[in-house]
């Protein structure tokens, strides 16, 4: 027994030597453990730094304001205008009424079409017929009157330079029967004047033309002079009656553009219910003064109208072409600065440091005005600068958005690389495309 338990005591030992490998393995463990946590320790520091950094970078970069430059363009070749304009007839009469009396029947309603001399309305006139017939009997008794001293001043006549008459008596009846012709005269005067407003009994038409309002109706009251009288004891005319084989059209053209006026204006027009067709209108004439409270010149145009298409007190729009000059720089409305020391413009240098330089600005042509003195063509100037910009103040400069800010293909007319298109009333709000290149 005691040789067994002596063979079997090595292998009751073994534990030992696995206890110690045990123990290695748990202290390897700790370390990599305690390894990790420092790596993430660093690396979380690093992380925090680079985002301080990333974040202190964005911070001084929001501080610095953020601006879109552009530089000065070349004036347009040519300018277009695009005014309000009012349509009128050639010529239009309000026919009103010579006579009192009762429309008896009119026979041309709105709308129709009438000739020189045409027949619109009879009216009745009672009281005026018996004026007339009694200035006709008027006329008999004194042309009467007349025969009879005429006849007697010749028999006193022929006895002059005998014992029968006296020189007296002669005279006496050649005075009454040339007082006997005055009156004569003076009744066919009177027959004349009812005459004439007899004929104002028909109402015609002045002129040919197009009747464009008929306030007479059958048994009216018409006032001389005064038209229609209705219920509230106003007046109004019978008809009116429109020339329309020609158009005057009237425009206000801005002082800015008064240099335009003049013979060889040309224009064009556009009417809402002819979307598609443009009517060519040659200068009349102007005010040649301009009305203080819209500082605009009355300009009068001429269109033809043989079709008739076109009708009195329509609204057009007037396109006119003005000559431009090149030589003078633009820049966008935006791009200006109206401070107290006057108008001026921002532009920015090679160290992105703002300079505000005081500019000279010409004829505002719209979205664009044009800049007389202070710029230089290869300037670059801030668009749209924020009020508070100061000079001397550093800058980001960021590009413009393509579409929006900044055109991504260049505009431009065929045949006419610089040509402005500018709205004195703008026909919509969308925004136009801004001349002028942007970095």
């Amino acid at each position: 027994m005691s040789g067994h338990q002596t063979q079997h005591s090595p292998a009751h030992g073994a534990p030992a030597p696995t206890g110690q490998g045990g123990g290695g393995r748990g202290r390897l463990a700790v370390i990599v453990v305690i390894a990790l946590a420092l790596v993430l320790a660093v690396w979380g520091l690093v992380q925090r730094h680079g985002a301080y950094v990333d974040l202190a970078k964005k911070t001084t970069e929001a501080s610095f304001p953020r601006v879109q430059l552009i530089s000065p363009s070349p004036g347009p070749t040519s300018r277009k205008l695009d005014l309000p304009s009012n349509i009128s007839a050639w010529y239009l009469a309000p026919i009103y009424a010579q006579v009192s009396g009762y429309v008896k029947m009119w026979y041309k309603d709105i709308g129709a079409k009438v000739h020189k001399g045409d027949l619109l309305a009879e009216i009745q006139t009672p009281g005026l017929d018996a004026q007339y017939a009694a200035s006709k009997a008027n006329l008999d008794v004194a042309l009467a009157r007349y025969k009879i001293a005429d006849v007697t001043a010749k028999r006193w006549k022929a006895l002059q330079g005998t014992q029968a008459v006296s020189q007296q008596e002669v005279d006496v009846q050649a005075a009454n029967a040339a007082a006997q012709q005055a009156q004569v005269e003076a009744a066919q005067h009177d027959v004349e004047q009812f005459q004439a407003l007899e004929a104002f009994k028909r109402i015609v038409a002045p002129f040919d033309g197009v009747v464009t309002a008929r306030f007479a109706d059958v048994g009216d009251y018409v006032n001389a002079g005064r038209g229609d009288v209705n219920s509230n004891g106003t007046a109004t005319e019978l008809f009116s009656v429109a020339d329309v084989h020609a158009m005057r059209v009237y425009v206000s053209v801005p002082q800015d553009y008064a240099d335009i006026v003049g013979p060889d204006l040309q224009a064009t027009l556009t009417l809402p219910q002819f979307p598609d067709r443009v009517f060519h209108a040659r200068y009349l004439t102007t005010a040649g003064a301009f009305d203080t409270n819209t500082r605009t010149v009355r300009t009068e145009l001429m269109v033809d109208n043989d079709d008739g298409v076109l009708w009195p007190d329509s609204y057009a729009t007037a396109h006119f072409v003005a000559p431009g000059d090149p030589s003078i720089l633009t820049l966008p409305e935006g791009a200006l600065i109206f401070r107290a020391e006057g108008m001026q413009v921002a532009m920015v240098d090679a160290t992105n440091h703002v300079h505000l330089v005081p500019v000279k600005v010409g004829t505002n042509l719209g979205t664009m005005v044009q800049i007389l003195s202070g710029l230089k063509r290869e300037d670059k100037v801030i668009n749209n600068p924020s009020a508070g910009l100061l000079d001397g103040e550093e800058v980001r400069v960021v590009p413009g958005t393509p579409g929006y800010d900044a055109p991504s293909v260049p505009q431009k007319t065929p045949g006419d690389a610089h040509q402005d298109n500018v709205r004195a009333m703008p026909n919509d709000n969308a925004p136009g495309p801004e001349a002028g290149s942007r970095q």
